[in-house]
């Protein structure tokens, strides 16, 4: 690069990489107005557990006979369960419970299982060790009803069998349930495939999308959570360095609602659309696959004008992440392929090769990762081996292009300025 240029750090996996681009050409490094906390996560989370929303406490609610189901989340969530657990314990053991009647569910939802290391790693060794540990199986779901929407809320039986259930997650947003945490570790969570795909369907509603909690898919998330019985969450808000900067206990829509508030200030951002944008996930797990970096693409739509171009920078060193996205990409010829089937044929897995398709007829979408350049060709995206190149090619078209940058793209929301 020649002189006046910037020098910009992105998260790559576990690692990162730099690029330089023009200062003429750079319209806006995209921030989240993050919180200063100055106290260790372990007490946000007991001042939470002491001041319950729309609720009782904790150990008020159960007794030393309670059978209780703790609903953590998978490999594939920025979710620090390990400094979730010591004080939810603690809570615990106030109220009386025992370690051996206490189980420990992997919200799997339809996700790969996980090796017994990362589900160590996890929950923390100690923890691992003293308390019962399963991952959600969605064939040994029971039906329990059916929401007003059509859904079969079919929920894992070992959650079921339990006398108190307690969610945990973060929240940030989520492209079609509007925020993740809540009644998510429920549905899709520890919910059978039916239920997950029924309840899925609804991502193409107008209102289901990010940012918002009264879309259909959040709605039907939440009656299914509350006929399921899920008595109490504990939910955390984390920073761009995936640090604990809030914490919220209590009623699974009472505190999630409270919860979404910190979320909405930290990192919904207004933005003028420019010409292009560069967003990265934010690093491991975010863009762990490409089915997980979407979430980041999807935010970025927001801060480019339409026939503008996403330079997407995610490691996805699982790859694509979902069979059926991978299967859906290589039978899909083009984007009107992909939509077409879509309407035809709802399936998990296939839902982000349309929604992708949708995107790429609106947007030139480049992609830095470490996927093989066929299958990033088939996911709709023009595969570039590094950043450089990517803004290259952007600046060829168009040497006054005015470009936003956006690091944590997994976490922040861009809002169009009216």
């Amino acid at each position: 690069m020649t002189a006046n240029t910037k020098k910009i750090p992105l998260a790559f996996g576990s690692t990162g990489v730099e690029f330089e681009i023009p200062e003429r050409n750079l319209a806006s490094i995209i921030l989240p107005s993050e919180f200063e906390v100055k106290v260790d996560s372990s007490f946000l989370i007991k001042k939470a557990f002491e001041n319950p929303i729309e609720s009782r406490r904790l150990s008020e609610i159960i007794n030393p006979d309670s059978k209780v189901a703790i609903i953590v989340s998978d490999v594939t969530r920025p979710t620090p369960t390990a400094k979730l657990l010591p004080p939810l314990l603690e809570e615990l053991y106030l109220g009386g419970a025992m370690d051996e009647n206490i189980t420990i569910v992997f919200a799997l939802g339809l996700h790969r299982n996980q090796t017994d290391e990362e589900s160590r790693k996890l929950v923390g060794k100690s923890i691992y060790e003293r308390i019962r540990c399963i991952q959600h199986d969605t064939g040994r779901c029971r039906h329990i009803g059916v929401t007003s929407r059509g859904t079969p809320i079919e929920i894992f039986e070992k959650v079921l069998d339990a006398d108190i259930i307690i969610g945990t997650g973060s929240i940030e947003f989520h492209y079609y349930a509007g925020y993740s945490g809540g009644a998510k570790s429920v549905l899709p969570g520890v919910s059978s495939k039916e239920a997950v795909i029924t309840n899925h369907k609804m991502m193409i509603d107008e209102k289901a999308v990010s940012g918002r909690v009264d879309g259909p898919v959040r709605q039907d998330m939440e009656e299914a959570a509350k006929i399921t019985g899920l008595d109490f969450i504990l939910n955390v808000v984390l920073d761009s360095k995936k640090e604990i900067v809030a914490a919220v206990a209590g009623d699974f829509i009472g505190a999630h609602r409270k919860g979404t508030e910190y979320v909405d200030a930290m990192y919904k951002v207004p933005v003028e659309p420019a010409d292009a944008v560069i967003v990265s996930c934010g690093g491991f797990p975010k863009d762990i696959n490409l089915f997980q970096a979407n979430k980041a693409l999807d935010n970025a739509t927001q801060a480019v004008r339409e026939g503008g171009s996403i330079i997407l920078v995610a490691e996805c060193a699982e790859g694509i992440g979902n069979q059926v996205y991978e299967c859906w990409n290589r039978e899909c010829r083009s984007p009107d392929d992909a939509i077409e089937r879509f309407k035809q044929c709802f399936e998990f897995g296939g839902h982000k090769t349309a929604i992708i398709a949708k995107v790429s007829k609106k947007f030139k979408l480049y992609l830095v990762s470490k996927l093989p350049d066929e299958q990033t060709r088939a996911a709709f995206f023009t595969p570039m081996a590094s950043v450089k190149d990517a803004l290259s090619a952007v600046l060829s078209e168009n040497p006054d292009a005015k470009i936003h940058l956006m690091p944590h793209g997994g976490q922040t929301l861009p809002v169009r300025k009216d």
